[in-house]
């Protein structure tokens, strides 16, 4: 899949051109994790972070982390060993 963005919107948007599409990626993907749209997982993936990275940024920006009862049991047992 491919977004167009118009040359105008693209040329208005204060951010240094290399880091445009790096921008952009990590903005979408955070609005469609705070929407539930997206696992944290997909998100990392789609912002092109790892998880942790993702966490921290999540973090700064005060986006409350969804946290199922199954992952809190996931990770009980494995903090169990």
């Amino acid at each position: 899949m491919e977004i167009v963005i118009p040359d105008d919107v693209l040329v208005s948007l204060k951010l240094p051109k290399s880091e445009v599409e790096r921008e952009l990626k990590l903005e979408l993907a955070l609005i469609l994790y705070s929407r539930g749209a997206l696992s944290l997982g997909k998100a990392a993936k789609l912002a092109g972070l790892t998880k942790r990275e993702f966490l921290e940024e999540l973090a700064r920006r005060r986006i409350p982390r969804h946290y199922t009862e199954r992952e809190l049991e996931e990770d009980l047992n494995f903090a169990r060993g």
